[in-house]
């Protein structure tokens, strides 16, 4: 290390911001904190994304409730997946007492209890929350192949369903509606309707009808349907502040995949829809992706180059990423290079692919004069070796950090609070009912029933208009499957004319009918 001057010295001035900035803590020094020099990300640089890492128990989600808070206090709205339902406290003041007033005082730290205006979302309604849902179809294939673990041959063929059910005018808002375009392209006549593109294998289509009965016998078919969530809900202010919107997500380890890819279905929605802003004064949106790791695990190389694009064109629509997760390894080096600033726990080093973890998060920062190798295992809870993008878009000064303490309540909001909040919501009202709207499976069924009504009424009266017959009557040829009735008919045709023209597909295949 430096002399203690210098290190204070160099500190003061790599963090010293003209604007508005979020207050992250104090350097420290051989365990002392240097409230004079002061550890800042600036505002206007909170949409340039960041990292949050550490392992667990380091303190990653305190370091989330603290930017969060202020964030929302300079009017930025917040999202963020509350994984273990810690964060839930941030609508409720927090609790004081001798030993976090005394660690706030030697920080420089003027710490006021203060609770912040939250929403509390839970997918599909499967928990305490507002109902978020998608539609299959604004969902796409690229994302949903991801859930399902599809390969390269599945996603395409998948893809290819997506494509034949957006020309031909079959919405698909749940799982039922895909399965049964799935059974109409494996029939004869469906077989027909795609000899043009390529065709789809019954092998494949039983693997992916297969995906799509486990996924549901999980409890998917919950997530999917409407009314579908606009994101644009997430952008809210509150006398001034910005709403916290948190997404409970129970049951984690049994849909990991699911959670995770429909985050980026919100991001990639949010894309979708905001106008460009360029560079802002301070972001819309800053969006904490909690248990980063589970998105990126398994992934094909096309799913991270799109998340890569996503990372990198949604700043230019004023929101901000930070990944939330246990070390940058994590995180493909293509995203890994766009995220500006960083927040980096202790790390463990057990065993040898923790010393190579290690090594790696080591190997993501700027020089210093810090033996990170060292340090990085010696930090203590709410410590963190910090560097962030400054107002010109260069790199800080590596920070030993101790970080402020969060305003907010640090436990979990009781059961009580959690539902009064839930049920005073506006939004609630909006989602709270499950709709379910003519599309795919309710089109062929109904018009099946109708053409099978008036196949046998003229059957009837075919039969009534017959003389008895004098031998044995012939076999009656065998009536039309239900789909090819459906596809047949004139009323069905003018629909897949007008509604097929509707879906416009961006990012991931995702897409909204507007």
């Amino acid at each position: 290390m430096a002399e203690k001057a210098d290190v204070v010295e160099t500190v003061k001035q790599g963090y010293a911001f003209d604007g508005a900035a979020l207050e992250l803590g104090a350097l420290l020094i051989d365990g002392t904190p240097e409230p004079e020099a002061a550890v800042r990300i600036p505002l206007g640089m909170m949409n340039r994304h960041g990292l949050v890492a550490g392992a667990t128990g380091t303190g990653k989600t305190k370091t989330l409730q603290l930017m969060a808070e202020q964030l929302s206090a300079a009017g930025v709205a917040v999202f963020a997946a509350d994984v273990k339902g810690d964060l839930s406290g941030i609508s409720q003041p927090g609790a004081g007492g001798d030993k976090l007033l005394a660690r706030t005082k030697a920080i420089g730290q003027d710490w006021t209890a203060t609770g912040f205006p939250t929403e509390f979302y839970a997918l599909g309604g499967q928990g305490t929350g507002i109902p978020i849902r998608a539609t299959i179809t604004s969902f796409g294939p690229v994302l949903l192949s991801k859930v399902l673990g599809l390969n390269d041959v599945q996603e395409s063929s998948l893809g290819l369903i997506f494509h034949y059910a957006d020309k031909a005018g079959l919405t698909l808002l749940d799982l039922k509606d895909l399965r049964a375009v799935i059974q109409h392209l494996t029939s004869d006549e469906g077989k027909a309707d795609l000899k043009d593109l390529g065709g789809l294998s019954a092998a494949t289509a039983g693997v992916i009808l297969r995906a799509l009965i486990g996924f549901a016998d999980q409890g998917a078919e919950a997530f999917f349907g409407e009314p579908e969530f606009d994101t644009a809900d997430l952008l809210q202010q509150r006398d001034g502040k910005g709403v916290i919107s948190l997404l409970e997500l129970p049951n984690l380890q049994d849909r990991p995949a699911l959670f995770s890819t429909f985050l980026m279905w919100l991001l990639a929605d949010l894309y979708h829809d905001l106008p460009e802003v360029g560079d802002v004064d301070k972001p819309k949106l800053v969006f904490f992706f909690d248990e980063a790791h589970l998105l990126f695990n398994d992934a094909s190389k096309a799913f991270l180059d799109s998340i890569a694009q996503t990372v990198r064109l949604i700043r230019s629509k004023g929101v901000g990423v930070f990944f939330v997760t246990q070390t940058p390894k994590d995180v493909p080096d293509a995203v890994l290079a766009q995220l500006g600033s960083r927040v980096q726990h202790q790390l463990r080093a057990h065993t040898p692919n923790d010393a190579k973890a290690l090594k790696a998060t080591v190997s993501t920062f700027p020089s210093s004069s810090y033996d990170l190798g060292e340090v990085l295992t010696q930090l203590g809870i709410g410590e963190a070796i910090v560097t962030v993008m400054n107002e010109s878009g260069a790199p800080t000064p590596v920070a030993w950090t101790r970080l402020r303490a969060p305003q907010s309540l640090m436990a979990p909001a009781s059961a009580e609070q959690l539902t009064a909040t839930v049920q005073a919501s506006p939004n609630n009202a909006k989602y709270s009912e499950t709709v379910d709207r003519e599309s795919a499976y309710e089109i062929l069924a109904a018009k099946v029933q109708a053409g099978a009504e008036q196949a046998a009424a003229e059957e009837q009266a075919k039969e009534q208009a017959k003389p008895e017959p004098e031998s044995r009557p012939r076999a009656q040829k065998p009536e039309k499957s239900m789909v090819e009735q459906v596809i047949g008919s004139t009323a069905f045709k003018q629909f897949a004319r007008t509604a097929g023209r509707e879906i416009v597909r961006g990012l991931f295949g995702a897409a909204r009918r507007k």
